[in-house]
C-alpha cells in the first residue's frame, strides 16, 4: 500500500508538480528575504551603537583632556602636550539611557604615560537628533594615575584628582529670613 501511494505520487502530472515546485520556491525566496532583512537591521543597529558609543567616548575624552591641560600637577607629571591614546584602548560604560558615562583611556605626554579615568553625565535633552551632533558632557569626578620613567630610583607611579579648582561660593547672609522668637522666653503673669 506504501508503494502504490509512493508510486502515484511520482505519476503526478508535470502541471501539478511544477506548480508545487513554484510554492516551494516562493516560499523560500520569502523566508530568505525576511532572514536577510532581520541580519541587515541587526548588524545596522549594531553599528549604529557602536558609533554613538565613539562619539561620547571622543566628546568625554576631549572634555577631559581640556581639563588636564589646565592642570599643574598633570602637566608636570607627564608634560604637555597630552595626547589620547587610542580608543581600542579605552573602557566606556553607559548607564541612565546613556545619560551617564564611566570612562577610562590612556594618555601620554613627553615625560611620561597615564590613565584617565572619569565619570560624567549629559547636559541637555536626550532625542534621536542627539546621535548625529556631539554632545554637551560635564565631568563629575575625574583623576589620573600617572606613570613618571626615569632610572629605576626615580621611576614614579602617583593618583592625581582633578577637580575645577573653582573656590567655594562666598556665603551670603539670608537677608530674606525673619528670625522666630524661642518658645522659651514665653512672658507668665
Amino acid at each position: 500500500m506504501l508503494g502504490r501511494r509512493f508510486i502515484s505520487f511520482l505519476r503526478r502530472t508535470p502541471s501539478a508538480s511544477g506548480k508545487v515546485v513554484a510554492e516551494e520556491g516562493k516560499a523560500k525566496t520569502w523566508g530568505r528575504r525576511i532572514v536577510s532583512g532581520t541580519l541587515i537591521c541587526l548588524t545596522g543597529g549594531v553599528a549604529l551603537s557602536a558609533l554613538d558609543d565613539l562619539s561620547i567616548y571622543h566628546s568625554c575624552s576631549s572634555k577631559a583632556l581640556e581639563r588636564a591641560s589646565k592642570n599643574k600637577p598633570i602637566i608636570d607629571a607627564i608634560g604637555e602636550p597630552i595626547v589620547r591614546g587610542p580608543w581600542y584602548n579605552a573602557s566606556l560604560a553607559v548607564a541612565h539611557q546613556r545619560q551617564s558615562v564611566s570612562c577610562t583611556f590612556p594618555v601620554s605626554g613627553p615625560q611620561g604615560t597615564g590613565i584617565f579615568q572619569l565619570k560624567a553625565v549629559r547636559n541637555g535633552e536626550d532625542k534621536w537628533s542627539s546621535f548625529l551632533r556631539a554632545s554637551d558632557w560635564e565631568i563629575l569626578i575625574m583623576e589620573a594615575l600617572v606613570h613618571v620613567p626615569g632610572n629605576e630610583e626615580k621611576q614614579q607611579t602617583f593618583r592625581i584628582k582633578v577637580s575645577d579648582d573653582l573656590p567655594p561660593p562666598a556665603s551670603n547672609a539670608c537677608t530674606d529670613c525673619i528670625p522666630q522668637e524661642s518658645s522659651g522666653n514665653v512672658d507668665k503673669k
